[in-house]
């Protein structure tokens, strides 16, 4: 049987909160952040996971370690979108000098940050290495590279994460269907 995919967003951020693209900034958990974090280790405990990968970001690390799982193995390819130059900014500061822009459509290479081929390429890695498990995956990371990473789980071109908006702290599960088709099984949960 294939591998399911288990992916926690972490908890909340200041930044998170205020809309601002965050991925290499190391910010810490808001203490709501961490209380989230906490609330769902019940949720995944009664799981027996094959892998527990976390992106290098001490927000998800620590997402990790409040969830019942403090020895996930980092992993550097789950880290967020990087957005070079967008970094720290929100979507309507971007739209000032490029209107219009997503990072779904735009990718971040203008900025200096990464396009979209090359997120695809780096977590079609992570996909590969989930496939290749024995068991239910689970990963923490973050916003845009989660969303992109279902997108690639589905087979999907990574714009097809514009489709799955994602909350701080929540559990998202994809499995397939009939063992072989990629599906959504719980999203935002």
């Amino acid at each position: 049987m294939a591998s399911s995919l288990w992916m926690v967003r972490h908890g909340p951020t200041e930044w998170a909160e205020n809309g601002r693209h965050t991925s290499r900034t190391d910010l810490p958990l808001l203490p709501v952040g961490e209380e989230r974090a906490r609330e769902l280790a019940p949720r995944l405990a009664g799981t027996e996971f094959a892998q527990v990968l976390t992106s290098p970001r001490l927000r998800a690390r620590r997402t990790a370690e409040l969830a019942g799982f403090p020895d996930a193995q980092v992993e550097p390819d789950l880290a967020e979108w990087d957005y070079g130059a967008y970094e720290g900014l929100t979507t309507p500061q971007i739209r000032e000098t490029v209107p219009g822009w997503t990072v779904w459509s735009n990718g971040a290479e203008a900025a200096g940050g990464e396009s979209a081929d090359e997120i695809a390429t780096r977590l079609d890695r992570v996909v590969e290495r989930v496939r290749a498990g024995d068991g239910p995956a689970l990963v923490f990371g973050h916003g845009h590279a989660l969303r992109a990473l279902a997108a690639r789980f589905l087979d999907e071109p990574v714009r097809f994460g514009a489709r799955l908006a994602l909350g701080t702290a929540t559990l998202s599960i994809l499995g397939y269907e009939h063992g072989s088709d990629p599906v959504v099984e719980r999203w935002n949960a």
